[in-house]
């Protein structure tokens, strides 16, 4: 893989410069929906679930929000003859690699808060500068395609192992057998070495060169939300539309299985989650390519909106029934808002980019995404607070607000001016 301006860029290049985000999401979704919620079980009193696993999620991605922009602005101005990227993704994935284990040796909610926070600083170490992949090597016409692939496969890492986890870890809380959950932490380890050691072969960047400008940390530090972001009406209105919707699915997304088994019934909680998360995973996988590309023919300011008003639909079928089934049919129809929004939101993060500031300004774009992650675990206590006052009622507080989150969140990209 080298630069744009020296060859075009093909259509395996685009799974080159991609597939890291393959392990990174199945990494965190098979965490957030699935491993995390089950371990905290055996630590934290049932009343009180929601509260301390929406503390400790907050807590790891807010040091995201800036571990991520950080290490992005830092690569933008490095000048490595193995590129700007690499040698960050190297350090951050080979580290996060040595925490994963981390969750299973935990044997207290404070051992398991460190491990988790000090996963998240390592794995952002490696996401910030990666994602400048799309914006420094793809040309600007082909950035919703490249953006489509991204979020392909991006969802085929959340499907791919989501429901393996659920199965072993079904199994781990049944029989109290510790062996499943080292079986899927294991499974992570080999997921994310062998897409590091792939990105790592296969991605060509060119050399920066030893007369690039080199900035001290404490001024990229400084430098990373200086005004030319801030002075940006469309970007600040972009950051905004992202930080809600992102809010709204991750609510749903992170307190489905307390949803399933408190208020449906479901008897094996983790599987049912799986299933959820699966179907929603089938409705992205059928629009995320799609979208992209179309997003490069008619912009991608409509579309955004459409699939913010698509999610507040499926919010309205889950808070109107009670059936398993139907909500499995409304995870098809967030899944569908999530595709379009993955694939033509990215790619109005991208257009943004400027050149030799993509990695900052991904990162700054990606803080909506981790900010919008932070504050939907701050609902966590308002759950909790509802339920114990009237039996379930702070599952449907959830939903109300993640159908505000979405419309508003659809209303806001309408304030964007229309970016090729």
């Amino acid at each position: 893989m080298i630069s744009k301006s020296e060859h075009p860029f093909r259509k395996l290049d685009y799974i080159k410069i991609t597939l890291f985000g393959f392990a990174l999401t199945a990494l965190w979704q098979s965490l957030h929906s699935i491993i995390l919620p089950l371990r905290l079980l055996d630590f934290v009193a049932e009343s009180q679930k929601n509260t301390y696993l929406g503390l400790l999620t907050l807590s790891g991605l807010f040091l995201a929000m800036f571990v991520q922009p950080l290490a992005g602005a830092v690569s933008d101005r490095s000048s490595f003859k193995w590129g700007r990227r690499r040698p960050y993704i190297l350090v951050g994935g080979i580290i996060a690699v040595l925490f994963i284990p981390g969750i299973g040796f935990a044997g207290k909610y404070a051992m398991i808060f460190i491990v988790y926070c000090l996963l998240q600083i390592s794995s952002n170490v490696a996401q910030g500068p990666y994602q400048a992949f799309i914006p420094e090597q793809v040309p600007l016409e082909k950035h919703g395609r490249a953006s489509g692939v991204k979020g392909l496969l991006e969802i085929a890492g959340g499907v791919a192992l989501v429901y393996i986890a659920s199965i072993f870890m079904d199994r781990y809380t049944s029989y109290g057998d510790s062996y499943y959950l080292w079986l899927v932490l294991g499974i992570l380890v080999f997921v994310v070495l062998a897409a590091l050691a792939a990105t790592l072969v296969l991605v060509r960047e060119p050399s920066a060169g030893s007369s690039r400008h080199h900035t001290p940390f404490l001024e990229t530090l400084s430098l990373i939300f200086k005004k030319d972001i801030w002075t940006n009406h469309d970007f600040v209105w972009f950051l905004a539309s992202r930080l809600l919707v992102f809010m709204a699915f991750t609510t749903i997304q992170q307190f489905a299985l307390y949803y399933l088994r408190d208020v449906i019934g479901v008897t094996n909680p983790a599987e049912a989650t799986a299933r959820f998360s699966i179907v929603a995973v089938v409705g992205m996988l059928i629009v995320v390519w799609p979208s992209g590309y179309l997003s490069d023919r008619i912009g991608r300011k409509l579309l955004t909106t459409i699939s913010g008003l698509l999610g507040a639909a499926g919010i309205g079928v889950i808070a109107l029934s009670q059936e398993y089934g139907t909500i499995l049919w409304a995870a098809g129809v967030i899944g569908i808002a999530m595709g379009i929004f993955n694939s033509t939101n990215w790619a109005l993060a991208t257009d943004f980019a400027p050149k030799s500031e993509e990695a900052r300004y991904l990162g700054v774009a990606n803080m909506a995404t981790a900010g919008g992650a932070v504050l939907a675990r701050l609902i966590g206590p308002g759950i909790d607070f509802f339920n114990n006052r009237d039996a379930l009622s702070g599952y449907t507080f959830m939903l109300l607000v993640c159908l505000a989150y979405f419309i508003i969140g659809a209303v806001l990209v309408l304030k964007i001016r229309q970016r090729r």
